[in-house]
């Protein structure tokens, strides 16, 4: 029942809209509105979309040694950050296993700030107050205290211009993976974003995606009216308010994993985001001492996880229920995700995208089920592989990317 899930400020707005809700990490979040999952989806591709992404959590870690216990903590190597820049990477057990995947956004080299996924502000909270032995840290669990929205498509700086003091200066320079201003100036001070009534904002240009976008950090009180002004100053560019049913079609396109779901109860290696491991150029050490780093240089219990695209939009669903057959029928494993993304289909044995751009005139882009296998040994590129679910069944070949032309990393002089 709803009544026991927890909500985000934006949640009447939802109900309002007619959004198909359902929990969601112990949140009742919209699935998709009226206008449906494939119109939310195609949005983000070629304008913009909007997501309620308030059911994450945050967390503050200040103290002189607040990097000495995330670089500890955390798989990636934090010593080459920058204030004002952030970065992907996860929180691991002694077992190598993923607690949780994250962002580490760097204030200072006392203060930090990390987002982690819905429910997790506590637990991961607690697991850097288990590993900081003595050290001189803080760490402030900001769970229910901050809001946020995504904003993601290749038209969000327009609309956001229109929405914020000082775009031309807050935009240049902003590339991906770096942020501006706070949304707490009581704690850090008068923030350098702003919206136009002046209410502070953190500002990244990250998302889960792939795509183009931006991430707001504000105070709950503010967030409705920001979501009401967006969908207001963008409408005659076709923004769209979208569900976390566009949000997994969209993110499985984009090659990136759902936590629980395609990183958890295993060792974090062997899949598509060993860029998240500080790996040496032969990738048989680390280039520095991690929390899980023992247990991921040995092979035992391996398992290997692999994107792959079907080839059409049919889809199977994920979990224990449905398995990954060889060419010869073995069960292999299992299938951790499988959505679809409707904004590609395959052309001359290639995987091409409604933005992709000069695409012949005869193409229709169907949408291709796509999503991530664990299976119990190293495969290759190229290789077919059938998932069945019950009766049903699907062919499906591994790639090494799925969604093409991808947005996320160009350049904001491009979108301006």
């Amino acid at each position: 029942m709803t009544s026991c899930l927890k909500t985000t400020p934006l949640h009447p707005w939802h109900k309002d809209a007619g959004a198909n809700m359902a929990d969601f990490g112990d949140f009742d979040m919209p699935l998709w509105y009226e206008t449906g999952v494939k119109t939310e989806h195609l949005a983000v591709l070629t304008s913009a979309g909007i997501f309620d992404t308030s059911h994450m959590a945050c967390l503050f870690v200040s103290g002189k040694e607040s990097f000495t216990l995330i670089n500890y903590c955390f798989t990636r190597d934090i010593s080459g950050l920058e204030p004002g820049r952030c970065m992907y990477g996860a929180f691991l057990n002694s077992k190598g296993h993923c607690l949780d995947d994250a962002i580490v956004y760097k204030y200072s080299d006392a203060f930090f700030m990390i987002c982690v996924n819905a429910g997790m502000g506590a637990a991961i909270a607690g697991h850097l107050n288990g590993n900081k032995a003595g050290l001189e840290v803080s760490i402030e669990d900001l769970t229910g205290k901050i809001a946020k929205m995504d904003i993601q498509g290749i038209n969000s700086a327009k609309i956001l211009s229109k929405l914020i003091q000082n775009p031309a200066k807050i935009f240049n320079p902003l590339p991906y993976f770096s942020f501006k201003g706070n949304f707490n100036e009581s704690l850090l001070g008068e923030s350098s974003v702003k919206l136009s009534d002046g209410t502070p904002i953190l500002l990244s240009r990250s998302g889960y995606t792939g795509e183009f976008g931006f991430e707001i950090f504000l105070h709950p009180n503010a967030i409705v009216k920001l979501w009401k002004d967006v969908l207001a100053i963008g409408k005659n560019l076709g923004v769209t308010a979208c569900g976390l049913g566009a949000r997994d079609s969209l993110r499985a396109g984009a090659c990136l994993p759902l936590s629980h779901q395609d990183i958890g109860h295993w060792k974090f290696k062997n899949h598509p985001w060993e860029f998240a491991l500080p790996y040496t150029r032969d990738k048989t050490s680390f280039t520095k001492g991690f929390l899980g780093a023992e247990a991921l240089l040995s092979t035992d219990g391996d398992v290997f996880i692999y994107p792959f695209a079907g080839d059409s939009l049919r889809k199977v669903a994920a979990g224990e229920g449905t398995k990954v057959l060889d060419n010869t029928g073995a069960v292999i494993g299992k299938v951790l995700t499988c959505a679809t993304d409707m904004g590609i289909t395959r052309h001359e044995g290639k995987i091409i995208s409604i933005a992709s751009g000069d695409l012949p005139l005869d193409i229709k882009i169907k949408g291709l089920s796509c999503g991530f296998v664990m299976v119990s040994r190293k495969l290759d590129p190229g290789v077919a592989l059938t998932l069945t679910e019950g009766k049903r069944s699907i062919t499906a070949t591994l790639v090494t990317d799925i969604r093409p032309d991808r947005t996320a990393r160009k350049k904001m002089t491009h979108f301006l």
